[in-house]
């Protein structure tokens, strides 16, 4: 058996036809005809029989067509992935990334990538999981940055990129700005600015109040962008919660402050996520390498 000869059954069996094939092939009838008789004596079974029209698959012919097709997927994979290995990291890579991935990760990670695979285009969408893990799923991202799930997702591979936390933060003008501790009971009649109120850290800000019987968050503004919220936090007396190296890097700009308040600070764990058992190439390989190396670099520096 030869493999030319299954992706010539392939052909004969997509259009019925062994003149129609033949010409689609550029070869002759007889040519095609011997192929055919090549492939039927090693599978020992009759693939087609004639009909008026031209030739239809037989019982055997339907049974080896499904595995024909599994199996020219299977080649092209294969195709693309030693085209890659040879000419370098070429191709399309498409990155989702959550928000609160700390900034100049990845704009550090991406430049790095160009440097290194000047053939690769990178495509990045940043969005909330609502809309990263859905996409990740369907094939439109191939790989997404966000918070490693407490119940690693069955369908998904998850490495590890670094570590945060989430913290309360405020105006360096606020009234318990400069407190080395923060009471819960202290923030529970404060106003807030949140992203959203269906975000993992807002739901468990309102579990902990609720916990502790403290009355509901009192919620004043709601903004998606970051870059707001800081500065809404920084010119009134609001309280917002993100992640320290957010309020870190933005805090001589906008003179923001953490506030200590223990029961508040919550460990982060973010990683890089893509499909199990999916054609992953060199470039998003490199990228993940990368990504790992600059998020380590970062989080060693002092902010």
């Amino acid at each position: 058996m030869e493999l030319r000869d299954i992706e010539y059954f392939a052909v004969v069996a997509e259009h019925g036809q062994l003149g129609r094939a033949a010409e689609t092939l550029g070869l002759s009838i007889s040519a095609l005809s011997k192929s055919l008789r090549r492939l039927e004596k090693a599978m020992q079974a009759k693939l087609f029989r004639r009909t008026p029209k031209g030739v239809e698959l037989t019982t055997e012919g339907a049974a080896l067509l499904p595995r024909v097709r599994g199996l020219r997927l299977s080649l092209a994979d294969v195709t693309r992935e030693i085209a890659d290995l040879s000419q370098g990291f070429t191709g399309r890579l498409r990155i989702g990334a959550h928000p609160g991935v700390f900034p100049d990760l990845l704009g550090l990670a991406c430049s790095r990538v160009l440097a290194d695979a000047p053939k690769v285009v990178l495509a990045l969408t940043v969005a909330g999981n609502d809309e990263l893990l859905p996409a990740l799923r369907n094939g439109e991202l191939d790989l997404i940055i966000n918070a490693m799930p407490s119940c690693p997702y069955e369908d998904l591979v998850h490495e590890h990129v670094y570590d945060d936390e989430f913290v309360v933060y405020a105006s360096a003008r606020h009234r318990l700005a400069g407190k080395k501790r923060v009471m819960l009971a202290d923030v529970a009649h404060e106003r807030w600015i949140l992203w959203a109120p269906n975000a993992p850290s807002w739901q468990r800000l309102h579990r902990i109040f609720e916990d502790n019987d403290l009355p509901p968050v009192r919620i004043a503004m709601v903004a998606s962008d970051m870059s707001l919220r800081l500065s809404a936090v920084a010119y009134s007396d609001l309280l917002g919660i993100t992640l320290r190296r957010v309020v870190q890097q933005a805090a001589p700009g906008y003179r923001l402050v953490v506030l200590p308040v223990k029961e508040l600070t919550w460990r982060l764990a973010t990683a890089v996520s893509y499909r199990k058992d999916t054609y992953l190439s060199p470039a998003a390989r490199r990228f993940i390498q990368i990504l790992k190396t600059t998020a380590g670099e970062l989080s060693a520096e002092k902010p």
